[in-house]
């Protein structure tokens, strides 16, 4: 029995000092947690690079380095920035940083030997990453003014400029970048006073549109208010006016019958007057008939007047008759007739047409 423990104690002996002797070639039931990913390097060279699990190796220089996959975080912060319209202005960028995971090993294989620092030491990752990320907060403050760095909308898109320039960095490493931030954008006392300034200039301008806003809104229920009342007075009024609509319609309708009537009557006085126009016109030209033979010795008259000295003459000789007695006398004696006994003066004696 003594001889049996003796000789398992010589074999445990043994195997210790095996273990401490080989320990710098082999290794054995390495763990590789879920957040990591191994890498199985013999005589220092890349064999496998393994997901999560237990490994063991005894071959020559037998090693295993596990990579880190969680994320890395970064903060980084550039006070000192200048915009396209020369304005100093500070930036600060948060991220996640990401190393190669099981799925991208053949990226871990490409850059191991350049990157492998990176891969297993997390100061070295976060040095080289801040060092991209002031690159680009660089490129995308100086690209932009002061207004679309920090105000509204052009924080987001100074964002996404930082965020594609410091992927497009990382990625060249090997590295993924993920959630980037930036949380603040510092800016100098007197630029902030100016914003200040602005900013209770916008407050005042807001509250005394909100005053306004109120006021109309008080004047609206005090206008609806009154409104109402008038409509009550409305409807009143309404059913009179409709009553009295009512009776103007059937006054309209008698006037209208009123008018038919009198426009026949002005339609036949019309008819009357154009006959009576008609008639004229007709009187007219009969008159103008009968007068022309006067007319025409009238014109003869005028153009001749010998002709009418003779028509006078001969007029004069037929108006005397055999019994008729002509008195002469000088100019301005009346005439004196004797009838019986007494005188009776004669009328004026006026010399006869044409015999001047």
């Amino acid at each position: 029995m003594r001889r049996t423990l003796f000789v398992l104690g010589i074999i445990v002996v043994v195997l210790v000092v095996s273990l401490l002797v080989l320990s710098p070639h082999m290794y054995f039931l390495q763990r590789v947690e879920q957040q990591e990913v191994g890498i199985k390097m013999r005589s220092g060279q890349i064999v496998d690079v393994v997901p999560p699990g237990v490994y063991s190796d005894v071959g020559l220089y037998a090693n295993l380095v596990k990579v880190n996959t969680q994320a890395v975080a970064l903060d980084v912060t550039d006070p000192e920035l200048i915009t396209s319209d020369k304005q100093r202005v500070g930036v600060q960028v948060t991220a996640d940083v990401f190393r190669p995971g099981y799925a991208q090993r053949d990226t871990l294989l490409k850059n191991w030997a350049q990157y492998r620092l990176l891969y297993v030491d997390d100061d070295v990752l976060k040095s080289k990453v801040n060092s991209f990320a002031l690159q680009a907060m660089k490129v995308c403050v100086g690209d932009r003014t002061f207004d679309q760095s920090v105000i509204g909308s052009g924080r987001d898109d100074l964002r996404e400029c930082i965020d594609r320039e410091l992927s497009a960095l990382t990625e060249a490493v090997g590295l993924d970048v993920q959630n980037v931030v930036v949380p603040q954008i510092l800016i100098s006392p007197e630029v902030q006073a100016s914003m200040d300034a602005i900013v209770q200039s916008r407050l005042a301008t807001e509250k005394a549109r909100q005053d306004a806003i109120k006021a109309k809104e008080e004047a609206a229920a005090k206008q609806a208010a009154q409104e109402g009342e008038i409509r009550v007075q409305q409807s009143v009024q309404q059913e009179t006016l409709r009553q009295q609509v009512i009776t103007s319609e059937l006054e309209r309708q008698k006037l209208e019958a009123q008018l038919a009537v009198l426009d026949a009557q002005m339609v036949n006085a019309q008819k009357e007057l154009e006959l009576k126009q008609l008639q004229s016109q007709v009187a007219s030209e009969q008159a103008r008939i009968d007068l022309a033979k006067e007319i025409a010795l009238a014109e003869l008259y005028t153009e001749h007047p010998e002709y009418l000295n003779l028509q006078l003459a001969l007029a004069n000789a037929s108006a005397i008759k055999n019994t008729d007695k002509l008195i002469f006398t000088p100019e301005g004696v009346m005439p004196n007739l004797i009838f019986g006994n007494g005188v009776t003066p004669t009328i004026p004696a006026y010399p006869v047409p044409g015999t001047e």
